[in-house]
């Protein structure tokens, strides 16, 4: 493993948390692994943090960074284990649920794309990858591969990862969580302050090289967004 012991157990914890909450809600570990696209997700959630083992993301602060957005992480963590559970509880009572197998695969589907989305960025940046805002040593502006198109894909995350997960449960109440974390006061406000803080710390060091890719770039949407 090339993360750190750290790391290695905040991974392992919140991945065992997040499936956990999910078979909680489906009931009971039996009624969770009776449907194939819970196993699928499930598999893919744990392939994921294994992979993340043997990356090089961090919680270093580097050689400079902004202490003050560090709430965002409990934010996040709070709405990813609310996302764990609300979609598997309103699949097994049936309350607010849409489409059947067809939309299950779909969301499974979406779900790969999601973990994939948040793994790209921790192989393109190594060592200079880190869960906090900082300016890491011999840190440089990357601005290829999907880094040419939006400038902060593992954000995307939120949206396809647990837009994903709400589909495979076909759960209409975990699709508008999934608005409600872009679109409401309720999470739009850490995402965008991190969003803000990170692209401060950026232009502060990069300047002018900054301005011009924030410039021909999107946040998180291709040409909307």
């Amino acid at each position: 493993m090339t993360v750190s012991h750290g790391m290695a157990v905040i991974i392992m914890a919140g991945t065992v948390a997040y499936l956990a909450l999910g078979v909680i809600g489906a009931g009971s570990l039996a009624t969770y692994l009776a449907h194939r696209p819970f196993i699928v997700v499930a598999l893919v959630t744990i392939i994921s943090a294994v992979v993340a083992l043997f990356t090089q993301g961090n919680l270093r602060s580097g050689d400079r960074g902004n202490r003050g957005n560090r709430w965002v992480l409990a934010a996040f963590g709070s709405l990813g284990l609310l996302n764990g559970w609300l979609p598997a509880y309103t699949d097994r009572i049936d309350v607010w649920t849409l489409g059947g197998k067809t939309v299950r695969w779909v969301g499974v589907v979406v779900f790969i794309a999601g973990t994939i989305l948040r793994m790209w960025p921790v192989f393109v940046f190594g060592n200079r990858f880190s869960g906090l805002v900082a300016i890491q040593p011999r840190h440089r502006l990357v601005t290829t591969a999907i880094y040419g198109v939006i400038r902060h894909p593992s954000y995307c995350d939120l949206l396809t990862g647990s837009l994903g997960w709400s589909l495979a449960f076909c759960a209409e109440a975990g699709v508008l969580l999934t608005a409600l974390t872009l679109l409401t006061a309720l999470t739009l406000v850490p995402v965008l302050a991190r969003i803000h803080d990170e692209e401060a710390l950026l232009h502060s060091h990069f300047g002018a090289e900054y301005d011009a890719y924030r410039a021909r770039t999107s946040r998180l949407i291709p040409g909307i967004y």
